[in-house]
């Protein structure tokens, strides 16, 4: 068997074509992970009401690339005038996403929260939609807990996938998928891989909502709480690839955004 480099040696390479961005990485299973990037921006009260009716028309362009590859800046313009500059950079452990959203209007802007990376696991899981669930994981006020083990729901306006919640977030604002009645105790997502050798996980400075989807896909969706004219706000979110050790994920998570562990009310 070919032997990988050291976890430390390697940087995961970037490319990005027709919204979707590709990680190559000799760690992954099958050497690359494939994220819809950015997937949507969204209204306020979308849970009860189609999804066309709540996102927002936004286009994203690419402007640079590294020369190696490590790192992609874009551009994206989201209707009628706001402009969001963003940034993915690889490391050694994951990848660093850092967005800074300015309205440009006159008016405010209502829109709530946004879907920056829809993360596909189907290969890194080595598992399909009817079972990644058993290989994806949340944490709750028992810790870890693997989202088949949750008090899932079946009942909204599209059938499929799982919401889950932090106490901040109202049900009725929320993606029209099904409310796990669980909430959230940090805003941490992630799986483990088929091997068993690694944890992917994602988390923002600012949680939404956390979403197991209905492509194989796990999302740390972050709030906005919209923009006043001439208003600019900052959002970091981050890609975690680490040796499978949830203690250390948990240690990376609170050092990374310091205060943002979630205040769990029952």
């Amino acid at each position: 068997m070919l032997a990988l480099p050291a976890f430390a040696e390697v940087t995961p390479r970037l490319s990005w074509t027709n919204n979707l961005l590709t990680v190559r990485d000799p760690r992954l299973p099958g050497g690359r992970l494939e994220i819809w990037y950015l997937e949507a921006f969204c209204r306020a009260g979308g849970h009860e009401r189609k999804w066309s009716e709540t996102t927002v028309p936004h286009r994203t362009e690419l402007v640079s690339t590294a020369p190696d590859g490590s790192a992609l800046r874009f551009r994206t313009r989201v209707e009628p005038a706001v402009e969001v500059l963003h940034e993915v950079r690889a490391g050694t452990d994951g990848l660093d996403l850092t967005f800074t959203l300015t309205n440009r209007g006159t008016n405010a802007w209502d829109v709530q929260w946004f879907q920056p990376a829809c993360i596909r696991v189907a290969e890194f899981t080595g598992r399909g939609q009817a079972d990644y669930v058993s290989r994806s994981f949340v944490f709750t006020t028992h810790g870890l807990t693997p989202l088949n083990q949750l008090h899932r729901t079946t009942n909204a306006l599209y059938l499929g996938g799982q919401v889950f919640l932090p106490p901040g977030t109202k049900a009725e604002d929320a993606n029209p998928r099904p409310l796990c009645t669980d909430r959230v105790a940090n805003g941490l997502i992630g799986c483990f891989s088929g091997d068993g050798r690694w944890i992917l996980a994602t988390a923002s400075s600012r949680t939404f909502e956390l979403f197991e989807g209905v492509y194989v896909c796990l999302h740390s969706d972050p709030r906005i709480d919209g923009l006043a004219p001439g208003q600019t706000k900052q959002i970091r979110q981050k890609l975690y690839l680490l040796p499978n050790d949830p203690a250390d994920l948990l240690r990376r998570y609170r050092q990374d955004f310091p205060g943002f562990e979630l205040e769990y009310t029952p």
